[in-house]
């Protein structure tokens, strides 16, 4: 009888440990999301014909509170669902455009800023 039990606590906090590991990937890749779409251009989003900058702002912004502040609950969990989607939504779909219209810093190969020693 005390053998079931020692193997159910176990068990339940190894679970518990993988939901935590989940949680913080989830909360990571949120706040990737949301720290990239702050580095875009603002222009470049209509130029893809996407949402707009500060939507993805408030959206990501929004998964990112919702992971952080623990309210508990089916709501809660539902939320961070929807927080998860949207930032699969950015990274997979949104981000590769954008990415795409800009130009990068690291191929131009611009010379206008070049001092006697190198560029400036």
């Amino acid at each position: 009888m005390f053998q079931q039990y020692a193997l159910s606590g176990i068990l339940i906090n190894g679970f518990s440990n993988i939901l935590s590991w989940i949680t913080l990937a989830v909360l990571v890749f949120e706040v990737f999301a949301f720290v990239d779409v702050l580095f875009r251009r603002t222009d470049a989003f209509p130029a893809v014909d996407k949402q707009t900058k500060p939507f993805w702002m408030i959206i990501l912004g929004l998964a990112v509170a919702v992971s952080i502040i623990p309210i508990g609950g089916f709501l809660s969990s539902m939320l961070v669902l929807l927080g998860l989607v949207a930032a699969i939504v950015y990274v997979v779909d949104v981000r590769p455009r954008v990415r795409a219209v800009t130009p990068s810093r690291k191929n131009k190969k611009d010379n206008t800023h070049m001092g006697p020693y190198g560029p400036w």
